[in-house]
């Protein structure tokens, strides 16, 4: 459905041409990756087997791991502690260098025998191809979301050379709306970006890079997206700044899986003019100058 002579499309009515506004990102090919794979992650493998064979327990293997200095060494220790060891316990868990006792009171009783993972992990050779592949599959990750942030962040200053765009352009600390508004609701709600006009703020920017999603976790970004909404627009209206807008800039092939598209419309539809999501390709049509000082 196209949008009459001189009315703007929503992004509901971009949907029967969806596959060509979103970005595919390039990907690896398996097994090209394993010699890449196996040459990063081997030293990692021998460090853990070293600190293996001389733990008496699997607490004490945790506890070694986590007197490793170096962080990105520590980190992959992790996530191989955890598929030998403790499946059931998140690696963001296990990272967190203060809660090394903690994570051992709690999660200790549930740790595989010291003696079998040391039996296990001797059974395997070294390299292990297939734990590096694994590990491979994290070394990439949120690398897309920084390249959309990057290519975001890029088209936006292009677009609007007279308007200032704040926040992480890669890795880095998002936002806090306690720091942009000094009486915001809630300080710490994070954002992506925001697009000034000297001490004016135009819009609050969330971008996302989704390369396979649904279910559970679909309900779960736009009940979030619906949330953080509600929330900027609320405060706009008590606080005096009714031209404040939204923009959600959702990119790659999780769109098109299940209602994905139609539940990002809803929030849209649901603040007409207020809020809009984008993909990338949408960013010069779509977040206009006229739109945000509308």
């Amino acid at each position: 459905m196209m949008a009459p002579p001189g009315k703007e499309r929503t992004f509901r009515e971009y949907k029967p041409e969806a596959e060509a506004w979103i970005t595919l990102a390039t990907g690896e090919y398996y097994p090209d990756v394993l010699s890449d794979a196996c040459r990063l992650y081997e030293p990692v493998l021998v460090e853990f087997g070293a600190l293996l064979r001389v733990s008496h327990s699997s607490v004490n293997l945790f506890e070694s791991i986590m007197e490793t200095s170096n962080t990105w060494m520590r980190t992959q220790l992790c996530r191989v502690f955890k598929k030998y060891v403790s499946p059931q316990t998140p690696v963001e868990m296990l990272k967190r260098k203060s809660d090394a006792s903690k994570i051992s009171l709690q999660f200790g009783d549930g740790f595989r025998k010291v003696a079998e993972v040391q039996h296990r992990f001797s059974a395997r050779p070294i390299p292990d191809e297939a734990l590096c592949a694994i590990l491979w599959e994290y070394k990439d990750r949120g690398k897309k979301g920084y390249d959309l942030t990057e290519r975001l962040f890029g088209m936006l200053q292009a677009q609007h050379p007279g308007l200032s765009v704040v926040g992480p352009e890669r890795a880095g600390k998002d936002v806090l709306l306690g720091k942009v508004f000094q009486n915001y609701p809630k300080p710490d709600r994070p954002v992506d970006f925001v697009i000034s006009d000297g001490p004016e703020v135009l819009a609050i920017g969330l971008a996302r890079y989704d390369s396979d999603r649904g279910g559970a976790q679909e309900d779960d970004r736009t009940g979030q997206y619906r949330e953080v909404a509600q929330e900027i627009l609320a405060y706009a209206d008590t606080n005096g700044l009714p031209h404040l807008k939204v923009i959600y800039v959702n990119d790659g092939p999780g769109l098109l899986l299940g209602s994905m598209w139609n539940d990002y419309s809803y929030i849209e539809d649901q603040w007409p003019g207020r809020v809009k999501v984008v993909t990338l390709r949408m960013v010069p049509e779509r977040v206009t100058e006229s739109w945000l000082r509308g």
